[in-house]
């Protein structure tokens, strides 16, 4: 069985704008704080969940390209943000349903994104060790996973 190919492509915030919100500086709203010290990026997503969010910490093992994509999630109770804790890029998948061809983003370094409630994703895939993230999301996990497996994987290339 042969896998299917798709091609990741650099994650902007109008490529990524049906799936959620592209985490970066220098766009939108900044000001300057403390003392002129600091800018500030102000209001840069905003959790989407059912009940109280929560910062939790991933440290995920880092995978390589070509990945092999055969499965992916949705939480349908809430968004979630991935804040990478590190300079190091990582992949993104996403698909508008589990019928559908996925597609994949290679962040720019320091860049997070957050889902919309309810996006079709893969999992966390640093490219990098170490793959430490912030994360936002529910805190409560109770039935907010749905998960597909694909019958035929899809494999990732840059």
């Amino acid at each position: 069985m042969v896998d299917r190919v798709i091609r990741a492509e650099p994650l902007t915030a109008a490529a990524f704008a049906p799936y959620g919100t592209v985490i970066a500086c220098g766009t939108g709203e900044a000001r300057r704080i403390n003392a002129d010290m600091c800018t500030r990026w102000h209001d840069r997503c905003r959790p989407d969940v059912d009940g109280p969010a929560s910062i939790s910490l991933f440290d995920a093992i880092p995978r390589t390209l070509p990945y092999r994509l055969d499965l992916i999630e949705r939480h349908p109770k809430g968004s979630q943000a991935f804040l990478p804790m590190t300079e190091h890029p990582f992949l993104v998948i996403v698909a508008d349903a589990p019928d559908s061809a996925p597609r994949a983003f290679l962040t720019a370094p320091h860049q997070g994104i957050q889902f919309h409630r309810g996006t079709w994703h893969g999992v966390l895939t640093p490219l990098q060790a170490p793959g430490l993230f912030a994360v936002i999301d529910r805190e409560a996990t109770a039935d907010n996973l749905d998960e597909h497996h694909y019958d035929i994987p899809w494999t990732v290339e840059r």
